[in-house]
């Protein structure tokens, strides 16, 4: 773990909170050596998550999007996300992305972009 780095709390919006826990659990671990990230909740629902981001403290600094939701809802949470946390990093998983290719498919896509998203 980076020690000068503060933690950075990130929020899910998943349905399948046990598989977001697990999926973003991988990446937490996958790049600890960079990164110090706390997987700090989950809404199951667009509802949740203006309240969830309110709830978290220190606010969250990043949001993932779970791929069972539609193009338009991911950009009506992440509209929510940066309405409520100005500044805070998002990041939408491509629709239908974990039905083609599972849990670890989901790790290795957010391996593959960690570094973008949290210079972004």
């Amino acid at each position: 773990m980076p020690a000068s780095s503060q933690p950075v709390n990130l929020v899910s919006v998943n349905t399948a909170p046990e598989r977001a826990k697990k999926v973003i659990g991988a990446v937490i671990e996958g790049v600890k050596d960079r990164y110090s990230i706390v997987h700090a909740g989950n809404s199951e629902t667009i509802e949740g998550v203006k309240p969830l981001l309110e709830f978290v403290q220190p606010p969250p600094g990043i949001l993932f999007c779970a791929s069972m939701w539609t193009p338009e809802q991911q950009e009506e949470i992440q509209r929510i996300a940066r309405e409520t946390i100005p500044g805070i990093k998002t990041h939408a998983i491509p629709t239908g992305l974990q039905v083609q290719v599972g849990p670890d498919g989901i790790v290795k896509y957010l391996m593959e972009r960690i570094d973008e998203i949290m210079k972004d």
